[in-house]
């Protein structure tokens, strides 16, 4: 007849609690302060020589953290673009959204872009992460699309802007609305380049001088 198994001792009982764990649970990121880091970092460098490895650095989590909570670079790319967005182009558009005529707005515009795209917040880098963006170029086709899309609606705006301005009588018909808000986006994106060559505020802001005295040839200056 076969033995039944020996009784273990007290200390060895099959109901005993498990040893407590020496680790604690990981803690948790700030979701939101990590995006601002990745969005810094594309900006100035670009998505290209951006690497999962300066990613996962400057946002102070691991890489299954990252693909976890953004599922890939492309989209946190993509975020990445979209937080820009949301977070600094009011310290270019407030103003321009709000003046009373497209005159004083397209200055304000050009104004606030010599501040803002040369570093008027010491935490943000030079220039234009829209406007700076070469993916399209580099075979990123979705990515490119987002950026071209972002481009255009700045467009829009100033077109939408020029069209009240017809109406409200201070651009005359016969302007050419597409051509002028091009104008003005061109000489914005030029803007951007410099600054992230390092060109300073004073020079930027001789630039915008410069355009709206092109403005003033080409439209007229509104009647006081």
């Amino acid at each position: 007849m076969q033995k039944s198994p020996p009784t273990p001792p007290a200390d060895h009982r099959t109901d005993a609690p498990p040893p407590a764990r020496g680790r604690g649970r990981p803690r948790a990121f700030d979701r939101e302060a990590a995006l601002t880091q990745a969005t810094r970092l594309f900006w100035s460098k670009g998505y290209e020589a951006t690497s999962i490895a300066d990613l996962t650095e400057a946002m102070g989590i691991g890489s299954p953290s990252l693909y976890a909570a953004f599922g890939s670079k492309e989209a946190l790319y993509l975020e990445a673009v979209d937080h820009y967005r949301k977070s600094y182009e009011g310290l270019v558009w407030g103003r321009f959204l709000t003046a009373g005529t497209a005159r004083e707005a397209v200055m304000a515009l050009l104004m606030d872009s010599a501040s803002a795209l040369t570093g008027c917040r010491g935490d943000i880098p030079r220039g234009c992460m829209v406007t700076l963006a070469a993916v399209g170029s580099e075979g990123h086709a979705e990515l490119g699309a987002a950026l071209r899309s972002a481009r255009t609606s700045a467009v829009g705006l100033l077109t939408e802007r020029l069209k009240r301005a017809v109406a409200e009588g201070e651009i005359p018909a016969s302007v050419d609305l597409h051509a002028l808000a091009r104008f003005v986006q061109t000489v914005q994106a030029g803007m951007s380049i410099l600054a992230r060559d390092g060109a300073e505020r004073a020079e930027l802001e001789a630039v915008a001088e410069v355009a709206i005295l092109g403005w003033d040839a080409r439209v007229g200056r509104p009647s006081l």
